[in-house]
């Protein structure tokens, strides 16, 4: 698909996740934010609890969604839910690799006939999982292999890119190619904590492996001042 609406040189590459549970926390933190320096993703615990109407008031307040679902489902049910998800006017959705080529691909025609579809990725695997947790789940290959044969897959779909560890953007960049959106959770800032993430990277050695888009939550979300915590991170790019 690669849509019209990629990066340009001078816009916001920091996506600041609203991982909250209620609408009120969120809109209080949006208020020390920034639209011209970031984008803010809506996850499943603040999409059900607040639903579509939060989307459209972030909206109005200038930031632009990713609205990070991870729909895995038949074809036909994840093509609806994309088409949704584009009429609510998100900048961003997203669904699994897992799910396969037909789901995939069926998402992607479904956004064809829209005048500004969202970006639409694949998330490949979770930065939460190491290759001992991929082998419990019965994976036999280690997280890298993993991550390059589900990345080859959208790529093969047509979708405009993938979810994937900072560690494995240069992977999938020279497998791919300079059109293919690379999104990175599991940013950290030099000594931040890295929490419940297994496989992560500073924001500076994320774009220097090819990253395109950082997903950031709570180095910003928490920090004392967000705003201060959102500048420094923008700054250091």
């Amino acid at each position: 698909m690669f849509a019209d609406n990629k990066q340009s040189i001078a816009e916001p590459k920091i996506i600041v996740a609203l991982d909250f549970a209620d609408e009120q926390s969120a809109l209080v933190l949006l208020h020390q934010l920034d639209p011209a320096i970031c984008r803010v993703k809506i996850g499943k615990e603040l999409f059900v609890s607040c639903g579509p109407q939060l989307v459209e008031k972030i909206q109005t307040k200038g930031f632009e969604v990713f609205l990070d679902l991870k729909f895995h489902d038949i074809p036909n049910t994840v093509s609806r839910a994309c088409q949704a998800a584009a009429r609510l006017g998100v900048w961003m959705v997203n669904v699994h690799a897992s799910g396969g080529l037909a789901m995939m691909t069926a998402a992607r025609d479904a956004l064809q006939n829209f005048t500004n579809p969202p970006l639409l990725i694949a998330v490949t695997v979770l930065t939460s999982l190491d290759n001992m947790a991929l082998a419990q789940i019965g994976f036999k290959e280690q997280a890298d292999s993993q991550v390059l044969h589900l990345a080859q897959l959208a790529y093969q779909a047509e979708l405009d890119g993938v979810v994937c560890s900072a560690r494995e953007a240069a992977l999938i960049r020279n497998n791919t190619d300079k059109d293919f959106c690379l999104v990175t959770p599991g940013i950290r800032p030099v000594n931040v904590d890295t929490q419940d993430q297994s496989r992560v990277c500073t924001p500076r050695q994320a774009l220097d492996n090819g990253a395109d888009y950082l997903v950031i939550g709570r180095p910003i979300t928490e920090a004392n001042n967000p705003r201060h915590a959102l500048q420094t991170i923008y700054n250091s790019l």
